[in-house]
């Protein structure tokens, strides 16, 4: 293992994205503050939702952008670099074994995707407030499902980016992403599918669902939630 070339790697990738930081910042955070603001904000204010749902929304709309992050910040390279030569271009500029290669921009991608949810945070509170009640009983919690929420999406954008051809992209967001975010529990908690018992077992196979009601119980544990236990074994097993 050459150290020096991974550590150069990751100092590459971090010298791109700061680069594109105003692209990335678009890419980022546009999306989920217009459903934050929609959602939260305009729905709220105006008598369609409880203000409770402020706390309840914040959570799901974490766990889809650092999905979002995650999986985009890996896959996308990937894709551009597969597509013609059938080669990475980072394999053939560094001395690295590829399966090093593949942990890098796995951790280039956990990191991105942890920085793009920590963030939401505070940019959601701000558009929010007052209203959002956030109960951190357990720092520890919060951590573990936040690494593993980010483990997962960047391991996601790595499995993604070595399978979809540039012309199936399209298609990757509305068969995989799409319906990952709406069954996802992203914007209700889990045990508001009870009126649909069979459709509440389908999505647990969806690992968003443990991303959204892990954070839910990290971050507003007043409101229903799957077990913390739970969550973070189901995450760890991905």
């Amino acid at each position: 293992m050459n150290w020096k070339t991974f550590w150069a790697l990751l100092a590459r990738d971090a010298h791109v994205a700061r680069r594109n930081f105003i692209p990335l910042l678009l890419q980022t955070f546009l999306q989920p503050m217009m459903f934050v603001f929609i959602f939260g904000r305009v729905m709220v204010s105006g008598g369609y939702m409880p203000p409770a749902y402020k706390s309840l929304l914040l959570p799901g709309i974490m766990a889809i952008r650092m999905v979002f992050s995650g999986v985009w910040s890996v896959a996308m390279p990937l894709i551009a670099e597969f597509q013609f030569t059938r080669e990475i271009e980072d394999r053939l500029l560094a001395p690295i074994e590829i399966s090093w290669l593949a942990i890098e921009k796995v951790v280039f991608g956990t990191l991105q995707s942890i920085i793009a949810g920590v963030a939401v945070i505070p940019a959601a509170w701000l558009l929010l407030r007052p209203g959002v009640e956030l109960n951190m009983r357990s720092p520890l919690s919060f951590v573990i499902v936040t690494l593993l929420v980010a483990l997962f999406s960047a391991g996601g954008g790595l499995a993604l980016g070595c399978t979809v051809n540039q012309t199936h992209i399209g298609l990757m967001f509305s068969l995989v992403l799409t319906p990952m975010i709406f069954f996802g529990c992203t914007y209700y908690p889990w045990s508001a599918l009870d009126h649909f018992p069979i459709l509440q077992k389908v999505v647990l196979v969806n690992p968003l669902v443990y991303a959204s009601e892990g954070l839910r119980g990290a971050l507003v544990p007043q409101f229903p939630h799957l077990s913390n236990a739970g969550c973070v074994g189901s995450l760890d097993s991905l």
